[in-house]
């Protein structure tokens, strides 16, 4: 059922729903938390974005109606004030509204927003933090965010803005921070090139993470300098989380994570030849 129709449906009366934000984390399911699993166990419908991992998804319920309302670039989706909208009226509707969000909705997931929306309008809001990109996706690659004697903190930017771009880009390189870039994969050379022109060393270790936490993970490292042609070359598609610092050069020695695919498409070869 389209999410409008859901939208369209007849109160019922006397009869009030809540909605829990949950954050479902970067991918793996096994990062879930207990009650963010409880959430989807007990909900009616289950609202989600385009970044929540089919994996966490084949866990809602069969009984439970599913809502897409995930942005993509360059395609046509529902506005925020629109999804907002819709939240509200599935909980006047009396359901048990579960809206996941990919990593931590209070992370660049505009969870505040919706819960402001949603007390205006009187509704019954609670959220269950998720493991956002930065710290799921930097540790299944072997990249701690911060390292005594290499990075006593970590700064998380996004590069996607409604209107103007404003990042301090001078800051951003004087830190000494660990940086970590969502939403970044469209503007890699614009990151490269502003903090490099902030004084920013080009020979500072710097990666990119496809798909982290998911059997489809690729880890690209490179440099300041190096970063853009390498995602040109690698073709890296979104979901992607870049981070620029010292603690990238560590990732040799702190791997553990060994991606499925690698097993999957053997396997596939395997029965091609049979």
């Amino acid at each position: 059922m389209h999410w409008c129709q859901i939208a369209q449906s007849t109160r019922i009366p006397h009869q009030q729903g809540k909605v829990t934000l949950v954050g479902a984390g970067p991918g793996d399911p096994d990062l879930l938390t207990l009650k963010a699993l409880k959430t989807l166990e007990k909900a009616d419908v289950v609202v989600y974005d385009r970044l929540v991992s089919a994996a966490i998804m084949a866990l809602v319920p069969a009984r439970c109606q599913t809502l897409c309302v995930g942005k993509a670039k360059g395609q046509q989706s529902i506005t925020q004030a629109g999804i907002n909208q819709l939240l509200v009226r599935l909980a006047q509707q009396g359901k048990q509204v579960c809206r996941l969000k990919g990593g931590d909705a209070f992370v660049f997931g505009r969870g505040g927003e919706e819960i402001q929306y949603l007390r205006q309008h009187s509704i019954k809001v609670d959220v269950v933090p998720g493991i956002t990109a930065a710290s799921g996706c930097s540790t299944y690659a072997g990249i701690p965010l911060t390292h005594r004697g290499v990075s006593q903190g970590c700064t998380l930017v996004t590069v996607h803005a409604e209107k103007d771009l404003d990042i301090q880009w001078q800051a951003l390189a004087t830190l000494n921070h660990t940086l970590v870039f969502y939403m970044g994969l469209s503007k890699v050379d614009l990151i490269c090139q502003q903090l490099a022109r902030a004084g920013l060393g080009t020979e500072t270790p710097a990666a990119i993470i496809e798909k982290g936490c998911t059997d489809e993970q690729r880890l690209i490292k490179a440099t300041l300098a190096t970063l853009t042609e390498q995602v040109k070359h690698h073709q890296i598609g979104s979901p992607a989380l870049i981070i620029i610092g010292e603690v990238v050069s560590l990732s040799d020695s702190l791997a553990w994570y060994q991606p499925q695919i690698d097993a999957v498409m053997s396997m596939n070869q395997c029965q091609k030849r049979a």
